[in-house]
């Protein structure tokens, strides 16, 4: 009996170990403050990104791809449990420090907006589940990692000091590419299937990217900023390269899926630090849009697909891959149907929110909200709001807080107006707007056309 017994309790393990080494291993690559269009597989005419425009060649390429909101720490927020800002609080970078200056009870503040992270299902807690070692580096907002199911990550986290947006874990990339390599070795030796999150402070400022790069960019007529701007996106791309050729290389390509994003887009400032008002923070195409791919070798159709999707799609997508039951509170799409079998998406809109960078209230989302906007086909319709916009007011003046209609396929920039032309078309996205969150308290500041 106790023969049969070793010889069941072999048999499971066994069964598990293979079940676990059949699941897909799981890079994210995510780039950090950088345009849509700054790419060249996006067609941008002087950067060069040749190890993504590899990656692009073997991927479901969705140039047309987004993310609900356009500051990091919430939209990392979003990739991590799939939920929108509205949803998990965490609407902006830090809370307001204004309302009061006591250190204690600012610091009480910064510890209940992390906490959020408890309070739903996330992704590293859910592939741990179906066996998943994963890694955390780079760009890491919510405390410990491990608080979040990593089970190794290079930030520490607040309240230790420093911790507030990656610490130790931005070394990556510009520091060299060691820790994240290192876990893929012992990821692998283990026979383990890995999650990675490699989101790199690239090519966010400060930008000093390598002479070696810089000498590139470097032309007569071209603005300092602008030479150093597009050289961090080369450099950016040279350590994605690194990663990608590592897992090449320890033969593990066939069997990971790779997923790329960025978390904000970015316009650089020709005339010196900082970006153009109308990119980061903005609910612009320059603030929100970003080319999203997924690459798995013969599971996923590389190509272009012409189809609008979000970064709120990747966690059901990436949890539908590693054989993991999907949360019903989730508001994305699995997307696997769509790129293993071409079926169509069962979705007639998108959805995005903006909020001031502080949080004026982290229990009442509407407090600091400032835009909504959804996208359907052709339309994107941007509504205004009047929450506080904390210490950045001049980053978010809300001169026209009429509601904003575009055709984006005609008017990318979103210079037109066509709110008055197609009153119809307003009213139908508001009302999308509204049954995607009703809102409460929020007063909108444009009044929509009778």
């Amino acid at each position: 009996m106790k023969s049969l017994l070793l010889s069941l309790l072999l048999l499971s393990c066994s069964f598990s170990s293979l079940k676990a080494q059949n699941k897909p291993n799981i890079v994210l690559i995510l780039s950090d403050d950088q345009s849509w269009t700054d790419y060249s597989f996006m067609g941008h005419d002087s950067i060069k990104t040749p190890h993504l425009d590899r990656l692009a060649d073997r991927s479901a390429v969705f140039k047309r791809g987004y993310v609900p909101v356009a500051l990091c720490r919430p939209s990392l927020m979003t990739l991590v449990s799939g939920l929108y800002p509205h949803v998990h609080h965490v609407t902006g970078n830090d809370p307001s420090p204004l309302k009061d200056k006591n250190p204690d009870k600012y610091n009480q503040l910064r510890a209940d907006l992390i906490a959020n992270i408890d309070k739903h299902p996330v992704l590293p807690k859910l592939l741990a589940e179906q066996g998943y070692l994963s890694h955390q580096s780079g760009k890491w907002w919510e405390g410990d990692p491990k608080r979040a199911g990593f089970t190794e990550g290079m930030t520490r986290g607040f309240p230790k000091p420093g911790g507030r947006h990656g610490d130790d874990g931005l070394k990556i990339g510009r520091d060299g590419m060691d820790p994240v390599l290192s876990f893929i070795d012992q990821a692998a030796e283990k026979e383990k299937p890995f999650f990675l999150w490699y989101a790199p402070f690239l090519p966010h400022s400060p930008h000093n990217p390598p002479a070696r790069i810089l000498m590139k960019y470097e032309k007569e007529g071209r603005p300092e900023s602008i030479a150093k701007y597009y050289a961090m996106c080369e450099w950016f791309d040279e350590t994605c390269g690194q990663l990608i050729d590592h897992i090449d290389k320890k033969g593990l390509t066939k069997n990971t899926l790779f997923v790329y994003v960025c978390d904000n887009g970015w316009v650089q400032n020709p005339k010196g630090k900082g970006f153009m008002i109308g990119s980061k923070q903005a609910p612009q195409e320059a603030g929100v849009r970003t080319p999203i791919m997924f690459s798995w070798p013969d599971k996923i159709k590389a190509g272009d697909y012409p189809e609008v999707v979000s970064s709120i799609d990747f966690m059901p997508t990436v949890l539908a891959a590693a054989g993991s039951s999907i949360p019903d509170s989730l508001p994305g799409l699995n997307l696997m149907p769509l790129l293993q079998d071409g079926k169509k998406l069962d979705r007639e809109a998108i959805f995005g929110e903006s909020f001031a960078h502080d949080v004026a209230d982290i229990n009442e989302p509407e407090a600091s909200l400032l835009y909504r906007w959804c996208i359907e086909g052709k339309w994107k319709l941007l509504l205004t709001y009047d929450g506080k916009t904390g210490r950045y007011g001049s980053r978010h003046k809300r001169e026209h807080p009429e509601p904003f209609l575009t055709d984006l396929l005609a008017d990318p920039s979103e210079t037109t107006n066509l709110a008055e032309k197609n009153p119809d078309v307003v009213n139908r996205l508001a009302k999308r707007i509204d049954q995607n969150w009703h809102l409460k308290k929020a007063k909108l500041m444009g009044k929509l056309p009778e």
